[in-house]
């Protein structure tokens, strides 16, 4: 996590959540022991709000995570539940790469919509 860490956030300083609503995306959420865990961190942050939205979630896990979120929105939830693979035509792994472009990218485009006169 660390490795992953410096490579997506590089010199940037880890955002500040307390009092803001934060909202805590995945691909899916099978058991939630990672999304639990994600949740249990931002919490500590004390965020105003805690939003959790994924595409699909088994429907056991959907019914323990509700509690520990102000908000859980689920696309679908399925029974059974094999994977979040499952509800997928293509789910190949990201590469560190596409990721580190992607928040690049993300970054340029906020900078560029804050920046004075923008229409």
């Amino acid at each position: 996590m660390k490795r992953r860490e410096l490579a997506y956030r590089g010199s940037y300083s880890e955002p500040e959540v307390r009092g803001r609503t934060v909202i805590l995306i995945d691909d899916g959420i099978a058991t939630g022991s990672t999304m639990r865990a994600g949740v249990r961190a931002l919490r500590a942050q004390h965020p105003a709000r805690l939003i959790v939205a994924v595409p699909t979630v088994a429907g056991s896990t959907y019914r323990q995570l509700r509690p520990e979120v102000d908000e859980l929105v689920a696309l679908m939830t399925p029974e059974p539940f094999f994977g979040v693979g499952q509800w997928y035509q293509d789910f190949s792994q990201t590469s560190d790469a596409e990721v580190t472009d992607l928040i690049e990218r993300a970054r340029s485009f906020t900078a560029s919509t804050q920046s004075p006169g923008h229409a």
